[in-house]
C-alpha cells in the first residue's frame, strides 16, 4: 500500500517537473551527495582552518556515524528496493544504485552535515541545508529513493548531526563550544 502510494508520488515528479533542465542538472546535484563528497570534501577543508577544526572533526565523527548507522546497518537489515528496481519502465539519468534504498544515505549525510555546520555557523548552515534539501529532491526525481527513504534520512542524519555536537562538545572539545 505505502509503496503504491510513494511510487504515485514519484510518478508525479516524474511526469510533472522532469525538463531537460532538471533532467541536466539533478544528476551533478545528486553527484554531490555520492559517497558524501562534498562534505568529506567540507569537512577537509574545515580541519585545515583554524576557526573550523572543532567544526571539521565533528562533521567527521557525524559522517564516521552515518555511514555506520545507515549504509552499513539500516540498509542492511531492511533490505528495501529502490523504486527503479520495482518500475523499471523509467529512463534513468544516473547508474542503477546496486545497494538498498532505506534510509537514503545521501539524505542521511547531507542533513548530518547540515545539521553540525548550522550549530556552529548559521549562515554557512543556511548554505549547507539548501545544498542538503537540493541532494534529497534528487533522489526522488532521479527515482533512486522512495520519499519515506528521503524523510528517514532527513530525520537520521539530523540526529547524527546533534548527537555528534553533543559527543563533540562533551568528550572531544568540552572546554569549548564545537564553534569556538
Amino acid at each position: 500500500m505505502i509503496t503504491d502510494i510513494e511510487l504515485h508520488i514519484l510518478d508525479l515528479i516524474h511526469n510533472y517537473l522532469s525538463c531537460s533542465f532538471l533532467d541536466y542538472l539533478m544528476p551533478k546535484i545528486t553527484f554531490l551527495g555520492n559517497i558524501g563528497l562534498i562534505w568529506i570534501g567540507t569537512a577537509t577543508l574545515m580541519l585545515s582552518i583554524k576557526k573550523y577544526r572543532k567544526t571539521g572533526v565533528t562533521l567527521s565523527i557525524g559522517l564516521f556515524g552515518g555511514v555506520i548507522t545507515g549504509n552499513l546497518i539500516l540498509k542492511n537489515i531492511i533490505r528495501r528496493e529502490r523504486p527503479c528496481w520495482i518500475n523499471n519502465s523509467i529512463q534513468m539519468l544516473v547508474d542503477i544504485p546496486q545497494d538498498y534504498s532505506f534510509p537514503s544515505g545521501h539524505t542521511l549525510s547531507s542533513f548530518m552535515a547540515a545539521s553540525v555546520i548550522m550549530h556552529a555557523d548559521k549562515k554557512l548552515g543556511i548554505i549547507a541545508y539548501i545544498i542538503a534539501s537540493l541532494i534529497a529532491f534528487s533522489r526522488l526525481y532521479l527515482y533512486v529513493h522512495f520519499p519515506t527513504d528521503v524523510i528517514a534520512g532527513i530525520f537520521l542524519g539530523t540526529i547524527i548531526g546533534i548527537t555528534s555536537c553533543k559527543i563533540s562538545e562533551r568528550f572531544i572539545f568540552p572546554k569549548f563550544k564545537v564553534h569556538d
